[in-house]
């Protein structure tokens, strides 16, 4: 099993040594239980991780170690972006957790026209959950990324994104189930960019398909399986990364 993954806001050069303290250190010590001499990455979630070795437990907030090595992984290409409709707040985080795994680079909550779930007065707290969500689901997966989620989309917002996506020559995709085209058809290899766009438990209102279309989006069909929203993203990216070179680097 590799070494378990832990985040800070910088990492040192190798012979330096690092001391990881607060949340992430209390994770270490009190719930991972690190002895001294044992192995640790510390990344800064943009990439950047370090391999070190235990050297002291100072309390049961706070360890050292001695870094020895430094690796920077730039993202995988294509980037991919999720334009996620807010699920139903059992789920909610769920769906940020399983796109993380599968490998999303960016998160766009999306309060759809169908959606069940309001963030009316209550965006900033949801977001902040989203986030964290992603960094605790980047550091299990031994990701060197957290996902970036961004503040809260209206359509608006979403139309304008979708938008400059296919002006910059990136595909849009909308995961639909009365769609024909499948995912698979669409050429994602040479793209710069992929946007999924991916409706709450009552789907895509019929308007906001054919607006997105209209604006040179692509409505797609995953599999013949009616997906929910919380897992149709992270099985789109699962399709993308064996149809792309994201999982082969």
């Amino acid at each position: 099993m590799s070494p378990p993954l832990f985040w800070a806001d910088t990492v040192p050069e190798p012979g330096a040594e690092l001391v990881l303290s607060g949340a992430e250190g209390r994770h270490a010590v009190t719930v991972t239980r690190l002895a001294v001499g044992e192995r640790i990455f510390v990344g800064d979630g943009a990439g950047t991780v370090v391999g070190a070795q235990v050297s002291s437990i100072e309390s049961k907030d706070t360890l050292v170690a001695a870094v020895r090595e430094l690796t920077f992984r730039p993202r995988p290409q294509p980037l991919v972006t999720v334009v996620q409709a807010l699920p139903k707040s059992e789920r909610s985080e769920l769906a940020v957790d399983l796109a993380t795994e599968a490998g999303v680079d960016v998160i766009v909550p999306w309060q759809a026209a169908r959606c069940v779930a309001r963030w009316s007065g209550k965006a900033d707290k949801g977001v902040a959950k989203w986030r964290a969500a992603a960094a605790a689901a980047a550091k299990q997966s031994r990701r060197p990324w957290i996902p970036d989620v961004t503040d809260l989309a209206t359509t608006t917002d979403v139309r304008e994104s979708c938008a400059d996506t296919v002006a910059e020559g990136g595909i849009v995709a909308v995961l639909h189930e009365e769609a024909s085209r499948p995912l698979r058809a669409l050429d994602l290899a040479q793209v710069p960019s992929i946007v999924l766009v991916v409706g709450p438990e009552g789907g895509l209102d019929e308007g906001e398909v054919a607006d997105l279309t209209a604006l040179g989006a692509h409505s797609v069909i995953l599999g013949p399986e009616v997906l929910r929203t919380s897992t149709a993203a992270a099985v789109a990216l699962g399709a993308i990364g064996a149809l792309t070179e994201r999982w082969g680097r």
